[in-house]
């Protein structure tokens, strides 16, 4: 006996449950941003992945105010045209789910959460520099999904890594050394601690 959904009949509360409660694990970003006056912005999305290495393109999902203005992020993005990607790893979860709280804007989440802004190498927004990697990025495109939620799919124009992530020489990133956290559904998220290995097969 199976449970089936006719997603043309919940509402949108019940079609997000479902989704975020299936679709697991979700990586973190914890997008930074500058407005058009340099204040910065930090924003943790769960709705974020990578789509194509060439063009190299990520894309988060950014979701609207109740009135259908733009929050800090989505503004931020449109304003400057730039947004930087940082890896949330399980030593600054907590600063992370700080970030996260509403703020007014204009208020720094880093400063707030006791993260460093380390100036962006090619872009405006910054980086954090306690996060295990980093992805600088351009606008590519901007997806308008009805009046509630944008998908900003973003170009990666530089990337940082700290120290002992990432082989220089032969680009290994050693997924201990990012020790990256997901969220799950709810206010459940998770690690990416234990691994195991599946070879693509050969036919």
């Amino acid at each position: 006996m199976s449970v089936s959904f006719d997603f043309e009949e919940l509402s949108e509360r019940q079609r997000y449950k479902l989704m975020i409660g299936t679709i697991i694990p979700r990586p973190i970003a914890l997008v930074t941003t500058v407005d058009e006056h340099g204040r910065i912005n930090a924003a943790p999305f769960s709705f974020f992945n990578c789509l194509s290495a060439d063009p190299p393109i990520l894309a988060i999902g950014v979701e609207n105010n109740a009135d259908m203005s733009f929050k800090d992020t989505g503004h931020n993005i449109r304003m400057t045209e730039v947004f930087t990607v940082n890896i949330v790893s399980l030593a600054i979860a907590e600063a992370m789910h700080v970030c996260g709280a509403k703020y007014p804007r204009g208020v720094d989440e880093l400063k707030e959460a006791g993260l460093t802004a380390v100036p962006g190498a090619k872009v405006a927004s910054p980086f954090i520099a306690e996060a295990p990697a980093a992805f600088e990025c351009r606008r590519h495109v901007t997806l308008e999904l009805g009046r509630s939620r944008q998908i900003v799919m973003g170009e990666i124009v530089y990337a940082h890594y700290r120290d002992g992530v990432v082989d220089p020489e032969r680009l290994h990133v050693d997924p201990a050394a990012v020790d990256a956290i997901a969220r799950l559904g709810g206010d459940t998220c998770t690690t990416i601690r234990d691994r195991f290995e599946m070879l693509t097969p050969k036919l």
